[in-house]
């Protein structure tokens, strides 16, 4: 059941992205949007996402992991962050193995924290921090397409293929956020 949700999830996530691409790519010829910011390629986009689904489901398949984590994977230009919660150092170190033996994966930023599962007010909270520091970067030219945001306990993640000008600008933006607690740079520049 976990399973069917997480890949039900995973292509609502992948369809709203394509569908906002392609739409934006049609009324501006292209060259601005989403389509156009983004440093990756349709097919890097693609794959991205097939790695976050595959170590969803490797995480689903192991009982111990499933049963005992709280984790989520975000994977951007094949480096991937992940956050959440397990109880041991030596699960947190079994999922950044499962994660690093992915076809495609170039880096892991393994920011699990040893602690019980988050409850669903917490990930609500994170989430909805994540929506504000998004929507409060789309006036930002293209910035909003260029960084990928994740919030887990407080902590805001800021990862994307930006220029460090771009970088410290949605640095900036996100302090300026209520809510959040820390910051965490994983930009690759492009400068």
């Amino acid at each position: 059941m976990l399973q069917q949700q997480l890949v039900f999830i995973a292509l609502i996530t992948l369809l709203t992205q394509l569908s906002g691409c392609s739409t934006t790519a049609t009324t501006n010829t292209g060259r601005v949007g989403a389509a156009a910011t983004d440093q990756r390629s349709v097919g890097t986009v693609m794959d991205d996402e097939i790695i976050e689904i595959n170590a969803s489901n490797a995480l689903y398949q192991d009982k111990t992991l499933n049963e005992q984590t709280h984790v989520n994977f975000t994977s951007y230009n094949f480096i991937v962050l992940i956050t959440g919660e397990t109880p041991s150092k030596a699960l947190k170190s079994r999922i950044e193995q499962i994660v690093k033996s992915i076809p495609k994966v170039r880096r892991v930023h393994n920011m699990l924290n040893i602690a019980a599962p988050s409850s669903m007010l917490s990930r609500t909270s994170d989430a909805t921090l994540t929506l504000r520091i998004k929507t409060a970067m789309v006036g930002e030219g293209d910035l909003a397409h260029r960084v990928k945001v994740v919030t887990e306990n407080g902590t805001t993640y800021l990862m994307g293929l930006t220029s460090r000008q771009q970088g410290a600008k949605a640095v900036s933006i996100t302090q300026q956020i209520s809510g959040v607690q820390k910051i965490v740079k994983l930009f690759e520049y492009v400068d």
